[in-house]
């Protein structure tokens, strides 16, 4: 139990109220700490109809899976949420101050960002209408629903190759790539897992949307697909880790906040858990980042304290 207390209304206040977010406020809340919650209603994956993949919840709509843990989680005296925008942190006397779109303000002792990215998509016809339906993302997640047959893999950045290899998994791959990308190896490697490399490039993706029948090329050709795989690169969804001073890192995804093995970034008091964190994810490493995050957010407090 906490020897003393603190003026500051949260010990922490979680930006983010999604699989990240709520995992970090869970463990806290049970260690009796004062946590707030900010949650904008806008969760990465709300495009998908279901989640899969993830232990015990195979199937379940991703936004039961967070509604049944916001539930469970209010039932903690401890635990507050706001259904708001934050648009601002900034480091104060003993803690943080983050600000919403509406200019009031609340402040904790700690920061745990955990507010995801947001996917940015190729500037390709019928791949937005499609999003989280046909046009797919994440191979773990999606590709046994595809049901195997025609997929198409939409070649972007250094790991095209990779990604590929690892669709061709679950149906016959047609990945379009400039060729002249591919090293002699590449080409062995696709090969070797059946990919077909298409060189022309895509006009438009086709079908009544969200379902997909195939993707028309420049030269007016028509490819069936059931599903195309898009390596969307992402960006952060609000600048706080930036604003704050954290380190970013780049990857082949996009810029991600650079954090320990602890899910501490290298501002103190700041922890960072989720997609916004490590440059691939689900929904079962973001809850196990959160609960990370949490116990070092805690472990520092108790540093503080008994300092």
């Amino acid at each position: 139990m906490r020897t003393r207390e603190n003026p500051m209304p949260h010990d922490a206040v979680v930006i983010g109220g999604s699989y990240a977010g709520l995992s970090a406020a869970l463990q806290l809340v049970r260690a009796r700490r004062r946590v707030l919650v900010i949650d904008d209603g806008r969760p990465r994956n709300r495009f998908a109809a279901r989640a899969h993949g993830v232990l015990s919840n195979d199937g379940r709509p991703g936004s039961e899976i967070a509604a049944a843990a916001r539930a469970q989680i209010a039932a903690y005296p401890t635990a507050a949420f706001r259904m708001a925008e934050a648009v601002d942190a900034t480091r104060i006397d003993g803690g943080f101050s983050v600000a919403f779109a509406d200019g009031s303000r609340t402040m904790g002792r700690r920061l745990i960002l955990a507010h995801g990215v947001e996917d940015v998509l190729p500037d390709l016809p019928g791949v937005k209408e499609r999003w989280g339906r046909t046009a797919l993302h994440c191979p773990w997640c999606h590709g046994y629903e595809v049901g195997g047959g025609p997929i198409g893999v939409l070649g972007r950045g250094d790991h095209a190759v990779q990604y590929a290899s690892v669709v061709a998994e679950w149906g016959q791959v047609v990945l379009f790539i400039d060729p002249a990308r591919l090293s002699e190896d590449d080409a062995r490697v696709l090969a070797r897992r059946g990919v077909t490399i298409e060189p022309t490039p895509v006009e438009r993706l086709e079908g009544e949307a969200p379902t997909l029948t195939g993707a028309r090329l420049t030269d007016g050709r028509f490819i069936p697909l059931k599903a195309v795989f898009v390596g969307a690169h992402v960006r952060q969804s609000g600048g706080f880790a930036e604003s704050l001073g954290c380190e970013m890192t780049d990857t082949p995804m996009g810029r991600i906040v650079k954090v320990d093995a602890q899910q501490q970034t290298s501002q103190p008091g700041v922890f960072a858990a989720g997609d916004l964190a490590r440059p691939a994810g689900n929904i079962t490493l973001a809850t196990t980042d959160g609960m990370t995050a949490a116990h070092a957010a805690f472990r520092s407090l108790i540093e503080e304290e008994t300092a």
